[in-house]
């Protein structure tokens, strides 16, 4: 299969990358920046962004399938530059497909993309986008979402068509996260963690070999012209959830830092976070994220772990490295000063 991953420079981009090359793909990438150790491995590269469509069309020429993972991430910022990367960007993608004639498109969304701020217990794909956003990442991604889906069946050439899927992986984490770990170690030492809500919320987590396996599977599902995948979304998990400040301090241990000891309430919190991002946006301070944000504070504070049968029945997918073998890998890649190299990477 000649694949083209945008994003795989990121942290899910590049497992996925490796598990292509692994099983003997021939992988392109797409990205702004500059990716020597990708290189190195065989895959061909694209330097461009993705709201660049001559660009984009030039680095979908000639591929079997796209594994879409790129975008803006985090929860602060301009909507214009969520709409920029999350929705022009994937627009471009899906243009370049149905102009090139490429089958197949893989789209990394997010199950925020349905959370309404309140528990989400067990819910499947079912479960409809929210009325109200509290933040532009989880909307810009739901529209992109949407737009991916309903290009599904769309002709390409002849009697051939667009297949789509999109997967919701949550909370990826495991070794060379340098966002989600990262964060939660540099917030730690800085003494500025605090126990949002009860401390007894259930949540979703995937380890990011797992994740990237699924879109592999993804992508060899929409090969059938008759696959069940086709126009859908999936949620994906480690298949247990595990609850979230426990988590957190099984984290930080790894890092030989103490559990998090101070609190606010789920209301607090989410006044806190209202009055900051209101104090940011009248400074016009859209680079510096607030310590505390509405969304952030709900999401820490509630129940959201979802069902994945429809993940394992139409994908096959399984976790295969389970949440205890995954901790001892990220324990390790910490203890071997991963987080510290991560700093360098990113300065």
């Amino acid at each position: 299969m000649r694949v083209l991953v945008t994003g795989p420079g990121g942290f899910l981009g590049r497992y996925i990358v490796e598990q292509l090359i692994a099983r003997g793909d021939s992988v392109r990438g797409l990205a702004r920046g500059e990716y020597p150790e990708l290189i190195g491995q065989g895959v061909e590269m694209v330097r461009g962004d993705l709201a660049d469509l001559p660009t984009v069309t030039k680095a979908c020429e000639g591929v079997d399938c796209v594994i879409h993972t790129a975008g803006k991430v985090g929860v602060w910022g301009k909507w214009f530059q969520y709409f920029r990367s999350n929705i022009h960007g994937t627009l471009n993608v899906l243009s370049a497909c149905k102009q090139l004639g490429v089958e197949r498109l893989v789209f990394t969304s997010s199950p925020s993309v349905t959370f309404a701020g309140v528990d989400q217990q067990g819910v499947d794909e079912s479960a409809p986008y929210p009325d109200r956003w509290l933040s532009h990442y989880p909307h810009s991604k739901a529209i992109a979402e949407q737009m991916v889906l309903a290009a599904n069946g769309e002709a390409i050439e002849g009697d051939r068509v667009l297949r789509t899927c999109a997967l919701r992986p949550h909370l990826v984490w495991g070794p060379r996260d340098h966002h989600l770990v990262a964060r939660l170690v540099a917030r730690a030492r800085a003494g500025q963690l605090r126990r949002v809500g009860t401390g007894t919320n259930l949540v979703d987590c995937i380890y990011v070999e797992n994740a990237a396996e699924a879109h592999l599977l993804a992508a060899d599902a929409l090969a059938s012209p008759d696959t069940p995948v086709a126009g859908k979304p999936y949620f994906l998990s480690q298949g247990e959830p595990v609850n979230c400040w426990q988590w957190v301090d099984e984290i930080l241990a790894l890092a030989q830092l103490p559990p998090v000891e101070k609190h606010i309430s789920r209301g607090a919190a989410y006044w806190v976070g209202a009055g900051l991002e209101a104090a940011h946006w009248a400074t016009r301070r859209w680079d510096a994220e607030p310590r505390m944000m509405r969304f952030v504070a709900l999401q820490l504070a509630t129940d959201h772990y979802f069902d994945i049968s429809a993940a394992r029945k139409d994908l096959g997918y399984e976790p295969r490295v389970s949440t205890a073998e995954g901790m001892q890998r990220l324990g390790e890649w910490i203890a071997a000063g991963g987080l510290e190299h991560g700093k360098k990477l990113v300065a």
